[in-house]
């Protein structure tokens, strides 16, 4: 049976591949997308959101907008690696795919309550729409199944040299959501970076021939572009359509069950996760935290997913 889930995202490059993960793969029955702040602003994020939605045939699950800005810090955007717009490259089609009205976390609860089952929450750009639902909404907790996150690290950082980009944005909100109780699992670049675009994969993709396809090639050209500049990496990787891997087919992501904690207040170390693996902490664990990825079955996943849209 496909496992219900609300995607909370900020296209940008590699949520579109969440996206398209999410409404192609057979084993993801994808209710609802919510945008927030992160790669972009929130008027790019959620305009990106459905400029790939309509791309892919996606018409039926509404799109909704949320936070603009952090719970508490100015928004910072990725711009070096996402484009001024946070969909780089490509010349972006007018959307067919309408704006839900409702606000996210509006749409997350109308969601929750028209699901019969416990639904999974996949976030992966900064967690602010979700800690916001977390305080506004804490009597539907409890339909929620349960949070995979793609940020943090179990070691280096992107943006700093121990914060993950989601995480940095808006450490409040980790602190929050982590601390609500509905289960979570946080999958880092300790593990993303092994999902890297090579030639290969672009390759395959191209392969596929549809126009899902092409409009995916054309981003991950940018996107490879852009990881050369600014991290060094010709091949770039690709975070976000991991969070929905696991929850499709968990085999693919080998995880631990540790202690999370997010550092809120470090001059040097604002947002960096840390994650004790070691138990010298000696704190109850809180959390799943992704350690290993079957790098071939993940593309496989990718793949056959992009060959079910349009």
């Amino acid at each position: 049976m496909a496992t219900p889930v609300i995607l909370d995202c900020d296209p940008g490059h590699d949520d579109a591949f969440a996206i398209w993960l999410a409404a192609g793969d057979p084993g993801i029955d994808l209710r609802a997308v919510t945008t927030v702040g992160g790669n972009g602003r929130l008027a790019h994020t959620t305009y990106n959101a459905r400029v790939v939605c309509s791309v892919a045939g996606v018409t039926s699950v509404p799109v909704a907008a949320g936070a603009d800005r952090p719970l508490r810090r100015t928004l910072t955007t990725a711009e070096s690696i996402h484009g001024a717009n946070a969909l780089g490259g490509p010349e972006l089609p007018e959307p067919t795919v309408a704006a839900d009205p409702r606000d996210a976390a509006v749409l997350i609860r109308d969601t929750l309550d028209a699901a019969t089952e416990q639904v999974t929450i996949v976030a992966t750009g900064p967690l602010t729409n979700i800690a916001l639902f977390v305080r506004i909404y804490p009597d539907r907790l409890s339909k929620i199944q349960r949070i995979v996150w793609l940020g943090g690290s179990t070691g280096r950082g992107n943006v700093t040299p121990y914060a993950e980009f989601n995480a940095w944005v808006d450490p409040e909100a980790v602190a929050v959501v982590l601390g609500c109780g509905v289960p979570f699992t946080m999958i880092g670049l300790n593990v993303t970076h092994q999902a890297l675009v090579t030639p290969q994969v672009l390759g395959r993709i191209e392969a596929i021939g549809n126009r899902t396809a092409a409009f995916g090639v054309e981003l991950l050209h940018f996107y490879n572009s852009t990881y050369e500049t600014d991290q060094g990496m010709p091949d770039g990787p690709l975070h976000d359509p991991i969070a929905v891997a696991l929850v499709a087919r968990p085999e693919l992501v080998t995880t631990v069950r540790t202690r999370l904690d997010v550092e809120l207040l470090g001059t040097e170390t604002a947002g960096a996760t840390s994650v004790d693996l070691i138990d010298k902490l000696g704190r109850p664990a809180n959390a799943d935290v992704a350690t290993g990825l079957d790098v071939d079955g993940f593309w496989d996943l990718l793949e056959a997913a992009l060959r079910e849209l349009r």
